[in-house]
């Protein structure tokens, strides 16, 4: 809630002075003596409740008077909405989750927690468009269908781990997660979808061909921007031997030319990211290539209550005065 005129509000601490003033003026000048001529008449076991109610009944009219006051400072309720015209870009993050992206070389994170950190900055800063999240190791797994719920895919990122700490098979199913992250926009009607597709490996798994599934997304309309990632230099790694957990330096081959031929082939990009400033980089540029054309208009909403703290001012005050005729009325 808010005030228009927060000022005005500087008289309730006068309001209050003025409720307590009476209270404090007739202690100060209460008469020492007693003004009955028999003791016995003050001899009373004990106060009746309209004795200890009577004290309260100014109260009602200062209380009248604070809700005139806080009425006339005009407190609003204010709802800020926004007018969206236009539409988004619908996007498919298709996000390789086989082993190698445990490699540590995108320091002090390795390769998976780098890509989600980053990934989640993208989505936060495309608040128009529809987002979609498809993970990919020896198979394809739909998280998220397209979504204007940011939040989902928040949580969704947060909870993602390697697809043997998931209890998947290892491998890399280039063609099946780019298949599987095309077909979420299979029905789309944006003018522009894409792919962003990330992976640090070589199509090993799966019945789908990359280069077909670049054709199929072709013909879909959808543009693919492909990312490889990794150092192309032996690289830290943890590996799992009978001896539990060990470090050992691992080199893993990266299938550029075919990242690329998808992306020539779709109208996309291909990019590479040796390191996490280099893939912000180019999630970043990724963000400028396909702005939304989204027009967005912001108003404000303000509903006045300055009505409802007024309502109870002839209440208060009848009731005072009724019950000062009635139920409170001293003998002359």
């Amino acid at each position: 809630m808010s005030f228009v005129t927060p000022w005005v509000l500087a008289l309730l601490p006068v309001v209050l002075a003025l409720a307590l003033y009476p209270r404090f003026a007739r202690e100060r000048t209460k008469p020492a003596g007693m003004r009955y001529s028999d003791n016995n008449l003050t001899q009373v076991e004990g106060r009746s409740v309209r004795l200890t109610l009577r004290p309260f009944l100014p109260a009602l009219r200062w209380i009248a008077v604070a809700l005139v006051v806080v009425s006339a400072a005009r407190p609003q309720l204010s709802e800020a909405r926004e007018i969206i015209s236009g539409e988004g870009v619908d996007i498919s993050l298709a996000l390789d989750i086989s082993g190698s992206m445990g490699a540590l070389d995108f320091e002090p994170q390795n390769r998976l927690e780098a890509a989600t950190d980053v990934i989640a900055d993208f989505i936060d800063k495309r608040k128009y468009d529809r987002i979609g999240l498809v993970v990919f190791a020896s198979e394809a797994f739909i998280q998220s269908p397209p979504t204007i719920d940011h939040r989902v895919l928040s949580f969704m990122l947060e909870d993602l781990d390697l697809a043997a700490s998931l209890g998947l098979e290892d491998g890399t199913a280039i063609g099946l997660g780019l298949a599987t992250g095309a077909n979420m926009l299979k029905d789309s009607e944006s003018v522009s979808k894409i792919v962003v597709l990330l992976t640090d490996g070589v199509n090993n798994k799966g019945n789908v061909d990359p280069i077909t599934a670049a054709i199929a997304a072709e013909a879909l309309g959808i543009k693919v921007y492909t990312i490889g990632m990794g150092n192309p230099d032996g690289v830290l790694t943890n590996h799992r031997g009978p001896f539990g957990d060990q470090l050992i330096i691992q080199r893993f081959e990266l299938d550029e030319e075919t990242l690329q031929q998808i992306a020539d082939t779709t109208g996309g990009l291909y990019f590479r990211a040796t390191d996490a400033e280099g893939l912000r980089e180019i999630y970043d540029e990724i963000n400028e290539l396909e702005t939304s054309e989204v027009e967005v208009r912001q108003f404000t909403r303000h509903r006045e209550l300055a009505g409802w703290f007024l309502v109870p001012v002839p209440l208060l005050l009848l009731f005072q005065l009724l019950a000062g005729l009635t139920f409170f009325r001293t003998l002359p």
